[in-house]
């Protein structure tokens, strides 16, 4: 949308990317590059975040993951609801130009702040687009491109390849309920571990869904079969070593909840932040691999 818009001359006054700290690997690496391609363009940019300030009695989390985490819950997304992408994205786009000049003056005339809207012409994007047609804000008129043009996903594709640039991931939390299979395997070793701690913090209070996928997909009708449970998965495909998904599985919940409750009793200025306790345990992980791998070479060494 972006692309083709500046093609036209267009004007757009600002792009805002709403970061809730969770995004896969390959949408942080695109981000410098286009906002690079977007500067040299004259379209300003910047990035915004949601800040949590309430903690009550938790460690402080800065992160949707660590949220999920704290809360021992899962995306909203996998209950079919989509208060995730309200609080860390909406919210945070919405306070940043709460407080932008240009928007100030906009409103201050009575009139309305247009949005960009990327939905594409696609199926999948045509329900998202009728769901928001309901959404009415005397704030914000919303406006939609990609629809207007009649261009569906791979029409984006071909446009940003045009263009130069590399064609994106679609953005995404990597532990979305959404996120597709072969978009797992090309998860790093630290997003794959977070996976697994987040079902098994999860698990004792899920009633109706196995984890982030809900159910499993059996693979009728062209469907790729999969299990309801990430975790599964990732063990099905080897993604990460069976017994490290037994060890986070049956010690990483009660290390977390133990490190909880020693934060709940400091004030809270002097808490430790869940990002520290998750560097930790990511970091454990690593020196156990790498044990396992050093003994392993002796071990074969040895005559």
């Amino acid at each position: 949308m972006i692309v083709e818009m500046a093609e036209r001359g267009e004007p757009i006054d600002m792009v805002l990317f709403a970061d809730p700290g969770s995004e896969k690997a390959g949408t942080y690496a695109f981000l410098p590059i286009f906002r690079a391609w977007m500067a040299h363009r004259g379209i300003p940019s910047e990035i915004c975040r949601y800040h949590p300030r309430n903690f009550k009695h938790w460690p402080p989390y800065a992160t949707i993951a660590e949220n999920m985490l704290t809360n021992a819950t899962l995306p909203s997304v996998v209950f079919n609801r989509g208060s995730c992408s309200q609080k860390w994205k909406a919210s945070a786009q919405d306070a940043w130009t709460a407080d932008w000049e240009p928007a100030r003056r906009c409103w201050d005339a009575g009139n309305r702040v247009v949005k960009l809207i990327g939905y594409d012409a696609s199926a999948r994007d045509t329900q998202r687009y009728h769901h928001a047609l309901g959404c009415e804000d005397p704030r914000y008129a919303y406006r939609y491109p990609l629809r207007e043009w009649g261009w569906d996903r791979a029409r984006c594709e071909r446009r940003i390849a045009a263009a130069g640039l590399p064609v994106p991931p679609k953005s995404s939390c990597f532990f979305c309920g959404s996120i597709k299979p072969d978009e797992v395997e090309e998860l790093s070793a630290d997003e794959l571990r977070i996976i697994v701690l987040m079902e098994a913090r999860a698990k004792p209070r899920l009633r109706n869904v196995d984890g982030l996928w809900r159910r499993p997909v059996l693979g009728r009708r062209g469907a790729t079969p999969r299990p309801g449970s990430i975790t599964e998965f990732i063990r099905e495909r080897g993604l990460l070593p069976p017994e490290e998904i037994d060890r986070i599985i049956a010690r990483a919940p009660t290390e977390l909840l133990a490190f909880q409750a020693a934060q709940a009793a400091l004030p809270a200025d002097a808490r430790t932040p869940m990002g520290r306790w998750l560097d930790d345990f990511n970091r454990g992980a690593d020196a156990l691999r790498h044990k396992k791998a050093h003994d392993l070479a002796n071990a074969m060494s040895t005559p």
